[in-house]
């Protein structure tokens, strides 16, 4: 077992869970959610289940925390790609944004589970502060966008879910996990291969089209 001395002030605490974060990142990005429990999760970092408990108590809430910082990463990319008073042109944004999700991928592997596995079992009070902080981010974002691109923010909230709906879909065209491609091999089908840059970019510019020059409803 790794030399462990037991966090005592509240930076050694967020060290911590600073490092069960990177170890059940990391098992994620080697086997499936259903594969990692606590138990592999100590395993990696090299404590006992018991040191483990002491900081977190469920799986569920180690992953709320990943997403949490994946979503803060990505938001905060967006604002500085795209900053106030910034008039890039429709193209140009579309391809600054595909790039943004590119890099941020992990982000859309978390959402894809959110809502109906990792937000399923952690507190309501654990919960509540990750709604919290997504609702004050979402609100930051729209601000800045409905701004730059003169709409409304409720028109920037349908189109940053429309295009993190489909980045959250495509993703997995694009990155087949190794059970899915025996299961397509043994099958005899054959993977197409899906450009995910190219794919969302032109997807962000028909969203850009649709939600900036959409005529506005009469009363």
């Amino acid at each position: 077992m790794a030399d462990y001395k037991r966090a005592r002030t509240q930076q050694q605490k967020a060290q911590r869970l600073d490092q069960i974060k990177t170890a059940a990142h990391e098992l994620f990005l080697q086997s499936s959610y259903h594969a990692i429990s606590l138990t592999t999760i100590a395993q990696k970092l090299g404590w006992s289940r018991a040191m483990l408990y002491k900081y977190v108590s469920t799986k569920e809430e180690i992953f709320l925390a990943l997403c949490a910082d994946q979503r803060a990463s990505y938001f905060q990319a967006l604002r500085s790609a795209y900053p106030p008073g910034a008039q890039y042109s429709y193209q140009t944004l579309a391809q600054v944004w595909s790039q943004i999700l590119c890099c941020h991928r992990g982000y859309l592997c978390y959402s894809e589970i959110l809502s109906s596995i990792i937000e399923t079992n952690v507190s309501v009070d654990t919960l509540a502060a990750f709604k919290k902080a997504y609702h004050d981010d979402e609100k930051s974002l729209e601000s800045q966008f409905a701004a730059n691109l003169g709409i409304s923010q409720d028109s920037v909230r349908d189109l940053c879910l429309s295009i993190h709906s489909h980045a959250t879909g495509i993703k997995c065209c694009c990155s087949c996990r190794p059970l899915v491609q025996e299961a397509m091999d043994k099958a005899g089908l054959v993977t197409e291969e899906v450009d995910f840059a190219s794919n969302m970019q032109d997807f962000i510019l028909m969203c850009l089209l649709w939600h900036c020059k959409r005529p506005v409803a009469q009363p």
